[in-house]
């Protein structure tokens, strides 16, 4: 499996293999782009048959051009040759281009710059953003099967790229954290947001313009610039910068009201690390989010920010509410669990090998 240390795909990953061990699955994790930090390296080594390998491969989104991915992407199937790969899962599709896979590939959607660019921009795409993109619709038909995290995003996926056939949709899922205690009772002293802050399709300014309209703060957590340069500079809402798991179940362990204004979001992580602490949400509304939290969720237009205030406003005087709203959440929630998605993405593994004609018994 590839993966990289920048954002929610490293929290993926980790995910996925803790949840397939319990299949008997061991997963070989190759990192490509910027090495994983010491904290990220404890996590790794505390998943069983985990082995990490850091290539220091460029990452097809930072790569200078198609042939360091094509690049890239040989060297990851001459990895997986040598190490026996029963299955090769590709969390940048785009490497599958390359070709010369030992074994059926899995091309992992989670986000794709077609599918970013029609949900926030205007107008034909860059250059730079045209090859990237002809380089994933390469990989996506090169992959023997490709998965998203959700029925919205396979939807996107399939008109953007023209595919015969819509990807196979698998819930993101994650293990809750320990959060404790009974729901606070006094009304919430914060607003809380969390995640690539700097990439547009985030949003983050529409927060932080109904940031202005609210009598509590509102803290975001996450990088407020972006790998590749993009950066986003708020002037209301109070930036903590990245946190650590403990630091985020202690800012989750208030149950703030969670806000995420979004444009564009395949899956959305973070909302369900709130929903998990029971925080009653607040949303964009978006494909996404509808079918994943429908009913459990107070939906607002994206570039709203009037609206946004309004509904947390509304909320933060209604206690009620707030609590009817959190349990939804935290319920709903437990649909999207690591051990659903493993063993989604395990039946699939076993479909794939009983059509390549290769051992059933290769995937345990």
């Amino acid at each position: 499996m590839t993966a990289d240390a920048v954002g929610g795909v490293w929290t993926y990953a980790l995910d996925l293999a803790q949840g397939l061990a319990a299949h008997g699955v061991t997963t070989t994790l190759a990192v490509l782009g910027p090495a994983p930090g010491t904290d990220q390296i404890a996590l790794a080594d505390a998943v069983p048959g985990l082995s990490l390998q850091v290539t220091a491969l460029p990452l097809d989104w930072l790569a200078a051009h198609d042939g360091e991915v094509l690049a890239a992407g040989a060297e990851i199937a001459a990895a997986a040759r040598a190490a026996g790969a029963d299955i090769v899962h590709l969390n940048s599709p785009a490497l599958a281009a390359a070709g010369g896979f030992p074994a059926p590939v899995v091309g992992a959607c989670h986000s794709c710059l077609a599918t970013w660019w029609a949900a926030v921009r205007n107008g034909p795409m860059p250059p730079d953003f045209a090859w990237r993109t002809d380089l994933l619709r390469r990989g996506y038909a090169t992959a023997t099967a490709l998965v998203t995290p959700s029925q919205a995003f396979a939807r996107a996926t399939t008109e953007a790229y023209a595919l015969p056939l819509p990807p196979h949709a698998i819930h993101n899922g994650r293990s809750p954290a320990r959060i404790g205690g009974a729901a606070p009772t006094a009304v919430p002293d914060f607003v809380f947001t969390a995640g690539r802050l700097w990439d547009p399709g985030k949003n983050l300014l529409a927060l932080d313009r109904a940031a202005a309209r609210l009598p509590v703060p509102v803290l975001a957590a996450g990088p407020l610039r972006g790998p590749e340069g993009s950066e986003v500079a708020p002037k209301h809402l109070i930036a903590l910068g990245p946190l650590d798991a403990r630091a985020m179940t202690e800012r989750l362990r208030a149950r703030p009201i969670y806000a995420a204004l979004a444009r564009y979001e395949p899956f959305g992580l973070a909302v369900l690390e709130a929903a998990q602490a029971g925080c009653p949400l607040v949303l964009s509304d978006i494909p996404t989010f509808r079918e994943l939290w429908d009913d459990a969720a107070l939906f607002v237009p994206a570039d709203d920010d009037e609206a946004a205030a309004a509904a947390i406003i509304r909320l933060l005087a209604d206690k009620p509410m707030r609590s009817r709203l959190g349990l939804a959440a935290q319920r709903r929630a437990r649909r999207y669990s690591v051990s659903a998605m493993a063993a989604a993405t395990f039946e699939l593994y076993r479909s794939l090998l009983r059509r390549t004609g290769r051992s059933e018994e290769a995937a345990a």
